[in-house]
């Protein structure tokens, strides 16, 4: 399964478009971890799973989703609910409390990618406002994709530019459960 994770565009909505003509039937599925400030009605919004953020204010946006992908099983938030901004404890437990093996959320506009006990937490960061050690690279987002192979299943993570540019340090390959 390839999946394509962005988060925090805070109203950029030429972003989302372009993400949607340049991956729309290349990726299985297109997953959005809050803080679009758009309505989840957008037209943009039948290509993703969309979540709120702490700035979206459309009550029909759903705090979290849960789903299972057919080869993983999803938590999609944004995190200021589980306080991500101080730790990932809040996302760990919720996880636990949901069966899932991935989880993708944004909230601090800061990129990161860790495995915890064979989970998966994602940050893609912030497309349009990023924050912390990348902020130069002028927003970012990510392509996870897992496949099986002799080692067993394997989780790679490549995080791209705004220019749909991968950039070649930001490329992680785990081997999942």
């Amino acid at each position: 399964m390839k999946y394509l994770v962005v988060s925090d565009s805070h109203g950029d909505k030429a972003i989302l478009q372009k993400l949607v003509t340049a991956y729309a039937g290349k990726v299985d599925l297109m997953l959005h971890c809050g803080d679009s400030e758009l309505p989840v009605t957008d037209e943009v919004f039948k290509y993703f799973k969309v979540v709120c953020g702490n700035c979206d204010y459309d009550l029909d946006l759903q705090d979290e989703q849960f789903f299972d992908s057919g080869q993983d099983k999803i938590l999609l938030v944004h995190g200021h609910l589980l306080g991500v901004g101080f730790g990932l404890g809040g996302l760990q437990a919720k996880m636990d409390e949901l069966g899932a093996n991935m989880a993708f959320f944004g909230h601090t506009h800061q990129l990161g990618v860790e495995v915890i006990n064979g989970k998966l937490l994602l940050n893609p960061g912030s497309i349009s406002y990023p924050r912390g050690k990348y902020t130069a690279i002028g927003g970012t987002f990510a392509i996870v994709e897992t496949f099986a192979d002799e080692n067993g299943k394997q989780i790679e993570v490549q995080y791209y530019d705004r220019e749909l540019n991968a950039i070649p340090e930001l490329q992680v390959i785990f081997n999942g459960k």
